[in-house]
């Protein structure tokens, strides 16, 4: 399986709830390296481009509103598979439907306060990556 990297978002109702540490452990113990991770504030602009595909959906401005509303913990996660990996470890969208331990189970409080976001493709982490962090940010652990 090839090196891949792939961004969490640690979404505000998690970072209110103080679980970073529990969230970003769980990815190490996965086996994925964090290779990047800072704390911000979402612009309404950064929500909009990560959350592009789903603009004409009528969740979309609620889930910007959402996302600007608090600081968020956002983090490149770096190694073998990362993208499925860390999807596996955050749980499915609906916290009711993800399996016990993930960080949408234990975490989430329903569809649209879901603790956590992941890329879903590694086009799309690419992406992400380079809207939330410069080149300079991130650094490679694999040897």
């Amino acid at each position: 399986m090839a090196i891949e990297r792939t961004v969490s978002i640690i979404k505000p109702d998690a970072v209110a709830k103080n679980k970073i540490g529990e969230i970003l452990a769980r990815y190490e113990k996965s086996g994925l390296r964090i290779v990047a991770t800072k704390m911000l504030r979402l612009s309404w602009e950064q929500a909009e481009a990560i959350y592009g595909v789903h603009r004409g959906k009528s969740f979309y401005n609620d889930l910007i509103a959402f996302m600007t509303s608090g600081p968020v913990v956002v983090s490149v996660l770096e190694g073998e598979g990362a993208v499925m990996k860390q999807r596996d470890v955050m749980g499915m969208t609906d916290p009711r439907l993800a399996e016990p331990g993930t960080v949408r189970a234990d975490f989430a409080d329903s569809v649209n306060r879901n603790a956590a976001h992941g890329s879903d493709s590694i086009d799309n982490a690419k992406y992400e990556i380079n809207c939330l962090f410069a080149p300079g940010e991130i650094c490679g652990r694999w040897s």
